[in-house]
C-alpha cells in the first residue's frame, strides 16, 4: 500500500477583526440568529498582509444545545493593492454559562471556548491563486469588540 501523506499545518495569517454591536434577528425553532457587522481590521502574517475591509457579516445561528454555527462573509486588502474574498464557516461552543457572557458581549477567557472554522477564498490576483487551490483551517478567540483568528494552510 502506498504511503498516504500526514497533513501539515503552514500558519498563513493573523486577523484581527473589528466588530460592530451585534443585530439579534430573534428566536427561530428554539435557536437565536444574529449577524454581527465587521467594521474591519487587520491582516498579519508571513504570507498575507494588508486590512480586513469594512461591510461584511458574521451570520449565526446559537442553537439551543449551546453550539454556535457562524458563517462569515468579507473581503481583505492585501498590502499589494489586491482584493481576496472570504467565506468563513464554522463552530463555537463552550460552557452554557460563558456561551451567554460571550452573547451579551462580555469578556470570556478563549482558551475556554472551542473556536474553528474553514475559511475558503476567491480571488483574481496573480499570486494569491493558490488560495484557491489549497484547504485552510482557522482557531479564533471573540473579545467584546473583535474577532482574533489565526488561518492555516492545510498541506
Amino acid at each position: 500500500m502506498a504511503e498516504i501523506q500526514t497533513p501539515r499545518l503552514v500558519h498563513v495569517a493573523a486577523l484581527v477583526v473589528r466588530i460592530a454591536e451585534p443585530i439579534e434577528i430573534g428566536r427561530i425553532s428554539g435557536n437565536l440568529r444574529r449577524m454581527i457587522p465587521i467594521a474591519g481590521g487587520d491582516v498579519l502574517g508571513p504570507q498575507i498582509r494588508g486590512k480586513v475591509l469594512p461591510g461584511g457579516a458574521d451570520y449565526q445561528i446559537m442553537r439551543a444545545d449551546g453550539v454556535t454555527d457562524m458563517h462569515a462573509r468579507y473581503v481583505i486588502q492585501t498590502e499589494d493593492g489586491h482584493l481576496i474574498y472570504i467565506e468563513n464557516s464554522g463552530v463555537r461552543y463552550g460552557p452554557p454559562e460563558l456561551m451567554e457572557k460571550l452573547r451579551r458581549g462580555e469578556p470570556v477567557d478563549p482558551a475556554l471556548i472551542y473556536f474553528r472554522t474553514t475559511p475558503r477564498f476567491e480571488t483574481a490576483a496573480p499570486g494569491y491563486e493558490w488560495l484557491m487551490r489549497n484547504l485552510f483551517i482557522c482557531s479564533g478567540a471573540r473579545f467584546p469588540d473583535r474577532v482574533e483568528m489565526r488561518f492555516f494552510q492545510v498541506t
